[in-house]
């Protein structure tokens, strides 16, 4: 599967009322391995920034002015995420932005080219109730480094981003998963031949008696020190 991290940086929070993207940063990953390949653009948004916005990415106007305009790298973006499945944290927003951008240049919506878009903020959302779930804390509370960050960027955030999502569905099947890759990869000699376990019989290795006794004794010694309260011992005499 192909998924792309997106993240972007605008002049406002206020698509529909003419902020316009400054920076758009993609990171490709396929099948949960990131490939490496990049697309990062910072964009003239033909307009001034406003303070709160340069605030938190530290970007003016006059940073931009010489940058080329979303017209000259639309195709090459959306070629690059087209069929993809897109990773955003907090998706509404950057995908708002793209598509007022897409929509300027004569270019349909984004959800349209691409497979799909996972908001890593909704789950986040599900999978700590209750806490803050932005990047920076997600990043703190899954323990993803972000020790060099003084300032947002957008191909910085999307890094970030990656690990997280990677930290974030990493289930106890992964562990199965790259078992199984490994023996599909096989190797030199090409594929593995699996063995089928399921008709050997269980092994069964009983306790020792030293190891019962050991047992006993452990379990007479906690009903002392809790001078007779051992659950264990009246369930067994019921």
């Amino acid at each position: 599967m192909r998924q792309i991290i997106l993240d972007t940086e605008t002049t406002g929070l206020n698509a529909n009322g003419g902020d316009r993207l400054i920076e758009v940063g993609c990171i490709e990953m396929i099948d949960r391995r990131l490939t490496g390949k990049n697309l990062h653009f910072y964009l003239n948004p033909e307009r001034e920034i406003d303070a709160g916005a340069t605030a938190v990415h530290g970007m003016t106007w006059d940073d931009l002015k010489d940058k080329p305009l979303f017209a000259d790298v639309a195709a090459e973006l959306r070629d690059f995420i087209e069929g993809s499945e897109l990773i955003i944290h907090n998706a509404p927003f950057d995908i708002g932005f793209l598509d007022a951008e897409f929509k300027q240049v004569g270019m349909g919506g984004t959800r349209v080219c691409v497979a799909g878009v996972i908001d890593t903020l909704i789950e986040a959302r599900a999978m700590f109730p209750g806490k803050r779930n932005s990047l920076d804390a997600l990043c703190e509370r899954l323990d993803v480094s972000n020790a060099h960050r003084t300032l947002h960027g957008a191909l910085l955030d999307a890094q970030l981003l990656a690990e997280v999502y990677l930290a974030m569905t990493r289930g106890q099947n992964a562990l199965v998963i790259d078992m199984v890759e490994t023996a599909d990869a096989g190797g030199e000699g090409g594929p593995t031949e699996r063995a089928d376990f399921a008709s050997l019989p269980l092994a069964v290795v009983p306790a020792s008696a030293e190891e019962l006794a050991a047992h006993e004794a452990l379990l007479a010694d906690i009903d002392k020190q809790t001078k007779g309260k051992a659950l264990w011992l009246k369930l067994g005499d019921s």
